[in-house]
């Protein structure tokens, strides 16, 4: 998750390159891993193609933008493919979710190139951020005597998803197959012997097919840059901010 909030600084108020320029958008979370209740948030994330004439500006479109609603998160495309090459879980996961809100011709061409971002790569991204938690729970718990139940159920989901996708090129979502297993981790009723079981047999499968993938060493970005200097080509004839969008600045 990008850390500045851009969506009041500079320009002013950003929502609306959200309101006016997503190409693509969709619901992730648990919603989408199928771990829902009916209580569960509705976590959106979206992308949106900011007016190409913006960047000529000193100060460029922002790479993403909070809100306008509550669970909301966008990113700039450029940003998103950046990510999404760097075989990003979380960005790779908005490309694959089942529940997909809102596809512009340029975000169903978006969809269509997803596997042009995978690679071999996914392997260090997923499996290497799964085992940091895995680390970092043992060490909590050897510290207070706490597990965070919730950051190992989501643990075992990130490795089940990766392996998943270096076997067969496609990124895992819905893990409803696992619900109840995956749940009662969360709830914790299991033991922390049995979450260990279950992570090293699930870390055992993810280097098996880390190992043995047929996923590309680097992904296709010829194809995505492509995509990105026609979108942009398309993005002159964009409208640029309404006038409550771009911010006074004062020239000292």
């Amino acid at each position: 998750m990008e850390q500045q909030d851009a969506t009041e600084t500079g320009f002013g108020n950003r929502h609306w390159l959200v309101e006016r320029h997503t190409i693509y958008s969709c619901v992730v979370g648990s919603r989408a891993y199928g771990l829902g209740t009916d209580a569960s948030d509705v976590d959106r994330r979206g992308v949106y193609a900011a007016p190409t004439a913006l960047f000529w500006h000193l100060e460029k479109p922002p790479t993403h933008v909070d809100g306008p609603a509550e669970e909301q998160f966008s990113w700039e495309v450029e940003r998103f493919c950046q990510l999404a090459l760097a075989s990003n879980p979380t960005v790779l996961e908005c490309l694959w979710s089942p529940l997909v809100e809102r596809a512009t011709p340029w975000g169903r061409e978006l969809l269509a190139l997803r596997t042009a971002f995978l690679s071999s790569r996914v392997g260090p991204a997923y499996g290497g951020y799964a085992k940091d938690q895995l680390a970092r729970l043992t060490a909590t718990r050897e510290r207070t005597g706490e597990v965070r139940w919730k950051q190992a159920m989501h643990m075992i989901r990130l490795l089940l998803a990766g392996a998943h996708v270096l076997r067969t090129g496609e990124v895992l979502v819905d893990v409803s197959e696992h619900r109840d297993r995956l749940l009662a981790v969360r709830r914790g009723e299991l033991t922390f012997v049995e979450f260990g079981d279950w992570a090293a047999r699930a870390t055992e499968d993810f280097d098996m097919a880390a190992a043995h993938t047929t996923l590309p060493d680097a992904p296709n970005r010829a194809a995505i840059d492509d995509f990105l200097t026609r979108l942009r080509r398309d993005g002159l004839a964009e409208d640029g901010p309404p006038e409550d969008g771009l911010a006074e600045m004062e020239v000292p």
